[in-house]
């Protein structure tokens, strides 16, 4: 209990950048926890090899080329340093990517809903919101309170300080990288990106342009030379083309559960290629930047005033010698969301071409899209792996099964491997979205967890993870809250509850509450807090109160703690 005690001291939040008047009117995201400030700055480079994947074609051209790699930066900050050096309110990013209008237009295309509406709505309610970070701020030189004093690593050795410390005896980050979902982008996690860097982590959110987000733009090249040996004219006015979400031809339904067709594996496996060479390309810019040569990546930017999707701030004002050395590139984590999270297992599993990454998070895998052992690559997990599902994906058979699966071969590889479920949460419980409508959350998908407590179960838990697996020198002082979440014991076979299972053509979307109106009708009644509308159905909060009992807020499916238990797929096999 002390101990607690002494680490939530530790957990003063850093300083998050003033909100505007227009986000106290509309909507707006909650300030990051950690005890670091949080930075961001937007990338665009040229590929070093601009190349298609796949004979898919769209309007006689390549589906999935690329050509350039877009990626915004999450990173622990120094604001006082921003002030110095602006003298005004600090820059922030938007929530939706630039151009909004447009990017809104996406999302209804992508949901298959009429524009006017969505955009409408959209404008009228998170048009303007921003992200509680500081837009080009400098790279934190310190660590927040008491953590990791030099005593402390000197009692390490060496080679220890060497990786804890870059130049200046400042301190060294380490980096995980995030692949967003069908309809995804480099924002719509922020809520988890900046809880992270508010850690003192490293995020690079890279926004694939593979055909499986809503919209976004690329930007081309000053050479004009694109894949497929297509060059365009430096007259041409139109600097950009976009890229929408693909429909699989005659099967635009095959990530839901219910398709009789099951999942396109020729669209879906190509763009896990090109996903992860997007990765890779992302990899080789952070080198850039901590082998002293930030100056290069600014040049080659297209993130800039008068080009596609970009603020007028670009990246100025940033001092790139600060980034010198300052990058841990080595063990890094791979973390992802639905097909994030199949592309983060398919990363793993290729050691021999990422061999710096040393661990994944999943979160809410789209098993039926992970391809097999042998389907892309014949390597199998040998690699720690933590798997957050949500109570939703949960119920659905398939997918949790593949999963499991998953987890199987990481654990017969000798990995270390977690795999648990949030109680209450459904799919977007770790997005943006459950932050800025939770209403919708509540009534449309039947979300039963505080979403800021669902935020704090992933990024607990995935700290919790990572302190086991990192090398002790990477994560010494920190001041991250363990609530010994992956502590929860393991489920038996065939325990897996039922109670909120909806029928099978909602599974996945959706949970099922019986006697919903009357629950609702007496919170209305009893005038339960704003706040409580959304998150504690049963007028008391269901799950979500830190002081819970240990177990009471996620199931536990798969631990090292305890590897004698058997899975918990007989009730799976059932449904």
């Amino acid at each position: 209990m002390e101990a607690k005690h002494q680490n939530s001291q530790r957990r003063r939040p850093g300083k998050s950048p003033p909100k505007a008047f227009r986000e106290h009117l509309f909507h707006s995201l909650l300030n990051y926890a950690g005890p670091y400030s949080v930075g961001i700055m937007e990338i665009e480079v040229p590929v070093r090899e601009p190349r298609t994947f796949s004979r898919i074609k769209h309007n006689h051209m390549h589906a999935l080329r690329m050509d350039t790699v877009l990626f915004s930066i999450y990173y622990p900050c120094d604001p006082s340093s921003y002030a110095q050096s602006r003298g005004k309110r600090p820059s922030k990013a938007t929530w939706l990517p630039r151009p909004r209008t447009l990017t809104s237009k996406g999302y209804a295309k992508f949901f298959s809903m009429p524009q006017l509406p969505v955009t409408a709505y959209i404008a009228a309610t998170s048009m303007f919101t921003k992200l509680p970070a500081f837009r080009n701020a400098k790279l934190a030189g310190d660590r927040p309170g008491d953590c990791a004093g030099a005593a402390s690593r000197s009692s390490l050795g060496a080679h220890s300080q060497d990786t804890l410390t870059g130049s200046g005896d400042k301190p060294k980050f380490p980096v995980i990288f995030f692949s967003h979902g069908s309809g995804g982008s480099r924002t719509c996690y922020s809520i988890v990106y900046g809880e992270l860097a508010g850690n003192g982590f490293i995020i690079v959110a890279v926004e694939h342009r593979d055909g499986s987000g809503a919209r976004s733009y690329v930007n081309i090249p000053p050479s004009g030379e694109l894949a497929d040996g297509l060059k365009i004219n430096n007259t041409n006015p139109k600097r950009f083309y976009k890229v929408d979400y693909i429909f699989p031809p005659d099967n635009a339904l095959d990530t839901s559960p219910n398709n009789a067709r099951g999942v396109d594996t020729e669209l879906r496996h190509a763009q896990i290629e090109m996903r992860m060479s997007e990765i890779g390309e992302a990899y080789y810019v952070l080198e850039l930047l901590n082998n002293g040569q930030g100056d290069l990546v600014y040049k080659n930017n297209l993130r800039k005033k008068g080009n596609a999707g970009s603020s007028s701030k670009g990246l100025e004002v940033i001092n790139w010698s600060d980034c010198d050395g300052r990058l841990l590139l080595s063990n890094v984590t791979v973390m992802g969301h639905p097909f994030g999270g199949a592309t983060t297992v398919e990363i793993v599993r290729q050691n021999d071409r990422f061999p710096y990454i040393g661990q994944g998070i999943f979160r809410d895998a789209w098993g039926q899209a992970t391809p097999k052992v042998g389907e892309v690559t014949h390597q199998s997990l040998r690699k720690p792996l933590l798997a957050i599902n949500s109570e939703a994906f949960m119920h659905w058979p398939e997918s949790f099964r593949r999963i499991c699966d998953i987890g199987k071969e990481a654990r017969n590889g000798g990995a270390l491997c977690w795999v648990l479920t949030i109680k209450g949460s459904t799919h977007l419980s770790q997005t943006n979205f459950a932050m800025l409508y939770p209403h919708w959350m509540s009534f449309f998908m039947k979300t039963m967890v505080n979403p800021k407590r669902a935020v704090a179960l992933t990024v607990n838990s995935s700290l919790e993870f990572l302190s086991r697996v990192l090398p002790p020198a990477l994560t010494l002082g920190n001041a991250w809250v363990n609530e010994g979440i992956l502590k929860t014991k393991v489920l038996i076979a065939g325990e897996l509850p039922r109670e909120h299972q909806p029928d099978g053509k909602l599974i996945a979307s959706r949970l099922r509450i019986f006697n919903e109106l009357r629950i609702r009708t007496v919170n209305w009644v009893r005038r339960e807090p704003k706040e409580s509308v959304a998150t504690y159905i049963k007028g008391r909060p269901l799950i979500g109160l830190v002081n819970f009992p240990l177990g009471s807020e996620v199931w536990m499916h798969l631990s090292p703690d305890e590897e004698n238990r058997q899975y918990p797929i007989r009730l799976s096999q059932e449904v």
